[in-house]
């Protein structure tokens, strides 16, 4: 027994630090102690609601004795020892407390918790198309937050309206640590006595729809008050409402509207889509009357949604539409509960995941990571097969409607805006719902599959209550490895933190990856160079081989036409020799005419003629020694004469070579 309620109160203590942000383990467990560990009560007492009687009673009480209880500023600082768990347990089954008790028990804290170092809270506030970020530590008041803005603005404090606590309005002198504020927090600031400069209004009219800026004149009928409000048309509807809540003090569910066209039908509709009128459209609102209490069963799930849809807040009115706590934070009833974030036995898990995504955005908003859409397979092929460089960590969302951190972790850790952009940039991001048993058996053995049995037997050892996981998965060159399991139960800072943790693994592993894949490359690079260079000498040497060979057959050719040519040549002289006359005698009494013919290389032909012999027969005569007349000329030494252009048919009495006559041959040009 004693070990089953440890575990109840450790579930208790994880459950309030995620709702709550409170990340002292120390002053978390003395809240509990001090309202009896009821979850909802120390809740309630932390992030005080607006219309709640617990918070009322703890406010009234407050006033009178300080935060925790009746205790002087001695007793507070005075170490005193705490009851012990189970004596608290004890107390609170034993007496429970009664409607008019106050939300704190009268139990003095120890020292530490009073004393604890300050944490360095940061700011994003908002101001008329302005962001202003403000880091200061929580010992500082809101007026030290207004004293910066008023440097960075420009905006008087007293004209400034500092909007946005989870707690309601809250004066100047409060001190931050009192609040009990998430290390992250979004805040925006009103000047309702301040109108928009002329300037800004006419760059505003200038400028494209997107960018357009509305003034709402807004009636308060209760307060009977007029607010001057500026909101740019990306703002939705539903964000007015909440900003209009922060001023009067009404719940967005309580609020009535006149106003708004018959065009603005969604809540999520833009400014700019939803008709009014541009640049000024005046509004009124007031406070709706309460319903009636008895309500039916369809009615309370339509409440419950708009509990999840307000982003948590307003807890006090639960009662008040008959909501049961438990229904708050996603322990209600079946007949209550939203559809499924996956349909059961879906045939395609892209199907699957689109339904998932719908139905993601549907009850958390539009911020939340981008889902992937596809198998597990293709996300893991997404995530670890690509180059080095564009390689990412793998996580892998498993929701469980029937946990009670589900609502909790989806609404505060998978949207915070901090959350989704580390994911966004440096995961991908996969989801599976294991509500349906038939969805969770198909995700074991996915698992198996892709990352072994081990996986899938982690997986099996999760109880309910101990959903959802986000498990981290980082490729290796063998195997996927899983770095971290984060289970429901945890805050944004330490899933920061353990994400960061995990990506500073996969840096490193990946800078080896890069390094390894680098090298590679350069190898291959080398490889591929030396390859090109050898082909381009095999190439080279080709070409100069095929020109060696063309130039040894051009010469074989060369070589045959001249063997040709001096086969015809000797043919031609050997004919030209055979038909020569015969040489005649001087003893015949016939003239002779002797004729010595000179050669280029210096030797001399001799031989007698008739006198009568045509000049053709000399021509032949030369010819047959290997002198064409074609090539070479047949010149007379003095005077000089061209023999061979005289006619063929002259005798050699006619040229006037007779009797004798020395003659040279010249080669033609």
């Amino acid at each position: 027994m004693a070990s089953d309620s440890n575990m109840d109160r450790e579930m208790i203590l994880a459950d309030f630090q995620a709702c709550t942000g409170i990340d002292n383990i120390a002053e978390a467990i003395t809240l509990l102690e001090l309202n009896n560990w009821d979850l909802v009560a120390a809740i309630n007492g932390v992030i005080p609601q607006e219309n709640g009687i617990l918070q009322s009673n703890f406010s009234s009480e407050a006033s009178q004795t300080g935060p925790y209880g009746p205790h002087s500023q001695s007793e507070a600082t005075a170490p005193a020892p705490s009851a012990p768990p189970s004596s608290a347990s004890a107390s609170a089954s034993s007496s429970p407390p009664s409607s008019s008790s106050p939300a704190f028990c009268p139990v003095q804290p120890s020292r530490h918790i009073v004393e604890r170092q300050s944490r360095m809270l940061s700011f994003r506030v908002e101001y008329r198309q302005r962001s202003t970020e403000v880091v200061l530590e929580d010992a500082s008041t809101v007026g030290d937050i207004k004293s910066i803005l008023e440097t960075e603005l420009q905006v008087p404090v007293s004209k400034m309206q500092l909007k946005g606590w989870k707690s309601g309005d809250v004066s100047d002198s409060t001190v931050l640590q009192s609040l009990h504020l998430p290390k992250n927090n979004s805040l925006y600031v009103l000047t309702p006595d301040i109108a928009p400069s002329a300037s800004t209004s006419q760059s505003s009219a200038q400028q494209g729809l997107s960018s357009q800026n509305y003034l709402l004149v807004i009636s308060h009928r209760e307060a009977q008050r007029d607010y001057s409000l500026n909101f740019p048309a990306s703002k939705t509807i539903q964000e007015v409402k909440r900003n209009i809540s922060d001023l009067t003090n009404i719940p967005v569910r309580h609020q009535q509207w006149d106003g708004w066209p018959a065009s603005a039908s969604d809540d999520l509709m833009t400014l700019a889509s939803s008709g009014i009128s541009y640049p000024c459209h005046h509004l009124t609102v007031c406070r709706r009357s309460s319903p009636a209490l008895t309500v039916d069963q369809t009615d309370e799930c339509t409440d419950v949604h708009m509990v999840s849809d307000s982003e948590g807040e307003d807890f006090e009115d639960a009662p008040e539409f008959g909501v049961d706590e438990s229904e708050i934070f996603g322990m209600g009833s079946s007949s209550c509960r939203k559809s499924p974030m996956m349909p059961e036995n879906s045939e395609n898990e892209g199907d699957a995941l689109l339904h998932f995504t719908a139905e993601f955005s549907r009850r958390y908003g539009d911020c939340h990571p981008v889902f992937y859409i596809g198998s597990l397979e293709a996300a893991s092929q997404e995530a670890f097969y690509g180059k080095a460089r564009d390689r990412k960590l793998l996580a892998i969302y498993l929701h469980n409607d029937e946990s009670v951190l589900s609502n909790v972790f989806c609404s505060q850790m998978m949207c915070a805006d901090s959350i989704v952009s580390y994911l966004s940039q440096n995961f991908i991001t996969w989801a599976w719902d294991v509500t349906k048993e038939a969805n969770k058996a198909r995700l074991l053995t996915m698992c198996t599959r892709h990352f072994g049995s081990v996986v899938a037997q982690t997986i099996r050892t999760y109880k309910t209550d101990q959903f959802p996981l986000l498990l981290i998965v980082m490729g290796k060159r063998t195997s996927n490895e899983v770095l971290n399991v984060i289970q429901g139960n945890t805050t944004v800072d330490e899933l920061m933190m353990r994400l960061m943790g995990a990506m500073e693994i996969f840096t490193a592993q990946q800078q080896e990856d890069i390094k390894d894949e680098d090298e590679r490359e350069a190898r291959e690079m080398v490889k591929r160079e030396q390859d090109e260079a050898y082909r381009l000498s095999l190439e080279a040497d080709r070409k100069k081989r095929e020109a060696q060979e063309r130039e040894e057959a051009e010469q074989v050719r060369q070589e045959r036409i001249r063997k040709e040519q001096e086969e015809e040549r000797e043919a031609i002289r050997l004919s030209l020799e055979q038909a020569l006359p015969p040489e005649p005698k001087e003893e015949g009494g016939e003239p002779i005419s002797k004729l010595r013919i000179r050669t280029p290389s210096g030797k001399f032909l001799e031989r007698q003629f008739l006198g009568s012999c045509k000049l053709q027969v000399l021509f032949d005569f030369v010819a047959s020694k290997g002198y064409p007349s074609d090539e070479f000329k047949l010149l007379t030494t003095f005077p000089r004469r061209n023999i061979t252009q005289i006619d063929p048919a002259w005798s050699l009495v006619e040229a006037k070579l007779f009797p004798q006559e020395t003659l040279f041959l010249e080669a033609k040009e």
